[in-house]
């Protein structure tokens, strides 16, 4: 991490500020989506970060792009969707190193036992025991079947696959990781009711529930205690859609009442989004905008300078990566 954020320095730091996006901060299993850091690398991560950089909350951010006058070396810390690590493992060595960060929430989880619909389907598919063999129902490929052979049983090698898979690097490497893939990316667009009820039929064919608590959302005692002069709260919906997909009434309902409910339980704010998945269109932008939202935040890879559009703040996703790494890791960013 340190020669990344070096290269960062070099390369961005002059006049433009970085906003980094972390998720969980966990050692979990698998990592498909390449989103958790472990608790160590985070700690020397934080430590880098500020003997060698200028982090400031993401509100203070936002008053500086408004006013074009953003310093070299600035950085803030955001996290996305609300996670319970959030709170039990990030909160407290964020305060330790006294470093500020932003938690963008999608309230609809807060609180619940299930975990994300994404999570749910990567252990119902990837990590079950034993499937049925032949996975068949109305809503997949237009009621096409996928045959999963001997990988209706998991066994230990299809387990290594599957917990060493990078979905954003690699194509699926099994049967499973292909039928996972597939479902995701239908899943993915759809409204919360739709994908709750397709996930109902997934489990009920699976034969399996979830059962992992350290998948959950934050609760409602936890977010309220999680707000501080330190720690910020910010807008990320409800349920968590694509917003792209979805008529200009869906997208704005999804931010206020995300909002309303945010600072209901928080009493803060929440005048900075997230766009979950980064997904956003021209109704997004102008829905932020007529709900004077402060600053709007993607997951577009690139700096902020003055020229930055206010609802189009990029942010660089951090890797799970120890200081040692080689720099020419980090040149990705």
């Amino acid at each position: 991490m340190k020669a990344r954020l070096h290269y960062l320095y070099q390369k961005f730091l002059v006049n433009r500020a970085v906003v980094l996006m972390y998720h969980r901060i966990a050692t979990p299993e698998s990592d498909i989506w390449d989103i958790a850091v472990s608790p160590s690398n985070f700690e020397q991560q934080l430590t880098f970060l500020k003997r060698h950089f200028n982090v400031i909350p993401l509100s203070e951010l936002a008053e500086v792009v408004a006013r074009k006058k953003i310093k070299r070396k600035t950085v803030s810390i955001t996290f996305d969707d609300g996670y319970v690590d959030n709170y039990v493992t990030a909160k407290p060595l964020l305060e330790k190193y006294g470093l500020p960060a932003t938690f963008f929430i999608a309230s609809g989880n807060i609180g619940q036992e299930t975990p994300f619909w994404w999570d749910e389907l990567e252990q119902l598919i990837l990590f079950a025991e034993m499937l049925p063999q032949v996975f068949s129902l109305p809503f997949y490929e237009n009621g096409g079947k996928t045959d999963l052979k001997e990988e209706s049983f998991l066994s230990p090698e299809l387990r290594l696959k599957h917990t060493t898979w990078k979905a954003c690097e690699v194509e699926p490497p099994t049967l499973r990781a292909h039928l996972y893939y597939s479902l995701w990316q239908q899943l993915k667009p759809l409204p919360y009711q739709e994908q709750q009820a397709r996930m109902k039929l997934i489990r009920e064919w699976a034969g399996h529930v979830v059962t992992h608590p350290e998948l959950k959302s934050m609760s409602v005692d936890q977010l309220k205690n999680l707000g501080s002069n330190l720690l910020e709260i910010g807008t990320h919906t409800v349920t968590h859609p694509a917003l792209a997909f979805h008529d200009v009434a869906f997208q704005k309902q999804e931010i206020f009442e995300n909002r309303k409910c945010l600072q209901e339980i928080t009493g803060q704010e929440a005048n900075l989004i997230a766009y979950p998945y980064g997904n956003y269109n021209e109704d997004t932008l102008n829905s932020v905008a007529s709900l004077n939202f402060k600053a709007a935040f993607t997951t577009e890879e690139r700096p902020i300078n003055k020229q930055a559009h206010q609802y189009r703040l990029g942010r660089y996703q951090v890797k799970n990566l120890p200081f040692h790494e080689s720099s020419s890791i980090f040149n990705q960013w």
